[in-house]
């Protein structure tokens, strides 16, 4: 996930790449895999002094480019962001950390992937009552999710007078998520041929993140030693 290396090519202290692979993927069919990423996130969360159930959320999405084996039948064209590949979508709370993500073709309209994703995320979060989202998931969008939902779609747009760069609130909380993906270079580019799997190798760079919060900062392997007095 980190150094975005092929199964094939697993260091060879690991196990055969097929075993790995193997497990991995049953970790993802049984779900094992959200029951640790989830255990996780409450873990952090109440480390932060919150409550493990979040009541608030954000929702956007990032255009990839994808591999050449990635199948045509779940890829597409963004004509907005002009890239050909596919699009994951992204529910993290207001800390940032993920609470449902589905990967879909890039030319999937935001607003008809929120659908399944919002319901999805009420399914397993009754306790939020609110999601912040940008323009893109402004219309219609908004009455389902309040009609069928329950839950407050509140669209945080851009003003008029507003040019170049500018940090939006709450929109500025998914942004920053989406931008701790590109640190792997697994997430960089799409290489799964299963949409799922790469819904399941952002659930485990996540882990891999917030395991790393949970431990604390450590010093790395090649980091030099501090100087002793005297």
């Amino acid at each position: 996930v980190d150094n975005g290396v092929k199964w094939v090519n697993l260091p060879c202290d690991f196990p055969p790449y097929r075993r790995v692979h193997a497990f991995a993927r049953r970790w993802r069919v049984t779900g094992l895999l959200i029951e640790l990423h989830d255990r996780l996130r409450d873990k952090v969360r109440q480390k932060e002094g919150r409550s493990p159930d979040p009541t608030a959320a954000i929702v956007d999405s990032q255009s990839l480019r994808a591999a050449t084996n990635i199948p045509r039948s779940t890829s597409g064209w963004d004509g907005g962001k002009k890239v050909g590949g596919r699009k994951r979508h992204l529910v993290v709370d207001c800390l940032g950390l993920v609470l449902a993500v589905a990967v879909t073709a890039a030319s999937v309209q935001d607003r008809d992937a929120a659908i399944p994703l919002l319901e999805r995320l009420r399914t397993m979060y009754f306790s939020i009552r609110l999601v912040w989202a940008d323009g893109g998931y402004a219309g219609r969008l908004v009455d389902w999710a309040a009609e069928k939902l329950q839950l407050t779609l509140e669209i945080v747009k851009r003003t008029d007078d507003t040019s170049g760069f500018v940090v939006l609130p709450r929109r500025w909380v998914v942004e920053r998520t989406l931008s701790w993906l590109m640190r792997s270079r697994r997430l960089v580019r799409d290489y799964e041929t299963l949409p799922a799997m790469h819904e399941a190798m952002v659930l485990w760079f996540m882990t891999m993140l917030m395991s790393s919060r949970l431990a604390g900062r450590r010093p790395g392997p090649f980091s030099r030693p501090t100087p002793r007095a005297g």
